[in-house]
């Protein structure tokens, strides 16, 4: 079986962003696997700013772990 995450690893800070991204959305899909009470929950969000920043907060904290993994881009040659 291939995993979905198969590294931290990425080319470019960019796509490091795009995996933070898939980490946040991967960990809600885990937290209520049921995709309609999801789609149900996401208009309350959606017009929550605290809701939002706590998402961009979750985003900020997987991408810092994607950065370190990467060893910030520094050795990208």
């Amino acid at each position: 079986m291939t995993s979905w995450l198969p590294t931290l690893q990425t080319a470019t800070p960019e796509d490091g962003y795009d995996l933070a991204v898939k980490l946040a959305r991967v960990a809600v899909k885990a937290t209520q696997p049921d995709a309609a009470v999801r789609d149900r929950l996401r208009p309350e969000y959606a017009e929550d700013a605290d809701a939002l920043i706590a998402v961009s907060h979750v985003v900020a904290t997987h991408f810092a772990t994607v950065a370190a993994a990467n060893n910030y881009w520094r050795n990208r040659t």
